[in-house]
This record gives structure tokens, C-alpha cells and sequence, in this order.
């Protein structure tokens, strides 16, 4: 869907037919965009009978725009604005930074459940940020070098592991790495600080997925947020931070259609 006055670019894939309840509508996490979602999950779910809907976050489309000083707020705004072109409560699925926004934008967006996938850590960024800096320094370095040097410009092994499995090979995850962009300074800087003010308990279904394998934010790292909603923790096995692009993928879509399915009256 391109972008009309005022409203962000949507990647959609439609069912055909539609068989499920509520449309999905997944938002990406920092220098990704909605592509990352159209390489395997938007298809999948579309298989399996639901309209799926993806959202560029401000500056993180193809555009071209830079992603500024937007603020987390910001791109709440953006998720209300795809939501409201849907129509109908969706089910938001957040992914690490869009986890955060998906949790801000819950009640507003009027959805009918979250999933929330390898989310960062109520608490902020600043306590996982520290740990990787002390147990992978190599990592905490490269991690800083997407937004410190313009981007992605070598699959090295360090960023690699950060992000996805082993078992992905080089090239593939070369042509994810080199699609991501600059993410907002005001963004990160928002990540930074604990995130309860500004999250309300749900009250709606809420389920969080953790990857066994996220050197991000490892599972032990996102139990406050299950606890915080009442939600339940679904640990993925064998799953590095980027779930949605590793080799594993299927595993991931399969473990969150199977909750979905569960919702339905």
C-alpha cells in the first residue's frame, strides 16, 4: 500500500479467502523496516487466513526519508495511522523496539491482543546494552557501528551472532544486514530508560517470544514483561533476536499461529 497524506507505507498481503478473526498488523524494530516482515512472515500468515499488514515506522521505508529525531511516540503515531487505514481492531505483533511501541499503542489502536517478539526489556535498553558490553565487547561494538558509521558495511561474524543463528548462511544474512538504516537518536535514546510509565498493563490476550539464542535480550531479560501483562513466555528454541528473518523462521510463525488460533471465538 504506498503512502498516502499523512499515513505511513504498509506492505500488505491479503488471504484469500480470509478465514481468520482480527487482521494482523506487525511493526519492525530499530533500522529494519516493513520488509523484514515480507520475506517470510507476511506470506505465511496470508497462507493460513489472514489479512497481514506491515507498517514502515517513519524514516525506515522506502522513501528515502531519514529517520530524523523521531521519537518512540512518533512511531506510536505511525502505528495508529496504519491501524486506523485497516478498520477493524487488529492484532499487533511487535518485534524488539516495536515491541515498545506496540505496548504504547495497545489501547489507542484499539487492539484485540499482542505478541510481543524478543521485546526490549521493560526496564531499557541500558542494563542489556552494559551486560553485552561486559560478556561480548566485539558484539557491543559492532552493534554500535550500524548507527555510528551510516549503516551496515561488512557481514562481519560479530554482528552476525548478534542477530541471527549460526545456521543462516553469510550471504543471506549479508542481504538482510545491508537493508537496515540509521535509527533515530531520539528513538534509542527513549530505549534507554525504564518503560512503565508510559506502558499500561493489557488487558487483552498478550503472549511474549523470547529466542533462546537472542544475545540482545536474552529471555531472562523479558520476564518482567510477560509478568507485567499477566501474559504467558514462549521460549523459541534454537531462535536468534531476528526471528523473523532466520534460518528457524517457520518454527517462530508456526509457534505464534498456533496462539493466534487459540484466540479465535
Amino acid at each position: 500500500m504506498s503512502r498516502g497524506a499523512g499515513q505511513p507505507h504498509c506492505i500488505v498481503r491479503r488471504a484469500a479467502p480470509r478465514t481468520r478473526g482480527s487482521p494482523l498488523l506487525f511493526v519492525h524494530g530499530a533500522f529494519c523496516g516493513a520488509w523484514c516482515w515480507d520475506e517470510h512472515f507476511l506470506p505465511y500468515f496470508a497462507e493460513h487466513g489472514y489479512d497481514a499488514w506491515a507498517v514502515d515506522l517513519r524514516g525506515h521505508g522506502v522513501d528515502g526519508e531519514d529517520a530524523g529525531f523521531a521519537s518512540i511516540e512518533d512511531y506510536v503515531e505511525d502505528v495508529l495511522a496504519a491501524a486506523a487505514v485497516i478498520g477493524e481492531p487488529p492484532v499487533l505483533l511487535g518485534h524488539s523496539m516495536g515491541a515498545i511501541v506496540v505496548q504504547r499503542a495497545w489501547r489507542r489502536a484499539r487492539a484485540s491482543a499482542l505478541a510481543l517478539l524478543a521485546p526490549v526489556p521493560l526496564q531499557g535498553v541500558l542494563g542489556s546494552s552494559l551486560m553485552l558490553a561486559l560478556n561480548s565487547p566485539e558484539i557491543f561494538i559492532e552493534i554500535n557501528g550500524l548507527q555510528s558509521f551510516s549503516g551496515v558495511h561488512s557481514a562481519s561474524a560479530q554482528l552476525r551472532q548478534a542477530i541471527f543463528s549460526e545456521a543462516l548462511p553469510a550471504a543471506e544474512s549479508w542481504r538482510h544486514l545491508r537493508r537496515m538504516r540509521n535509527e533515530s537518536q531520539r528513538a534509542l535514546f527513549d530505549l534507554g530508560w525504564p518503560q512503565q510509565p508510559w506502558i499500561e498493563p493489557a488487558d487483552i490476550p498478550v503472549k511474549v517470544f523470547a529466542a533462546a539464542n537472542d544475545r540482545l535480550f536474552p529471555p531472562s531479560t523479558v520476564e518482567d514483561t510477560a509478568q507485567w501483562h499477566r501474559g504467558e513466555l514462549d521460549i523459541l528454541q534454537d531462535t536468534a533476536h531476528a526471528m523473523m528473518l532466520d534460518v528457524r523462521w517457520r518454527g517462530a510463525a508456526q509457534r505464534i499461529a498456533s496462539w493466534l488460533d487459540g484466540l479465535q471465538p
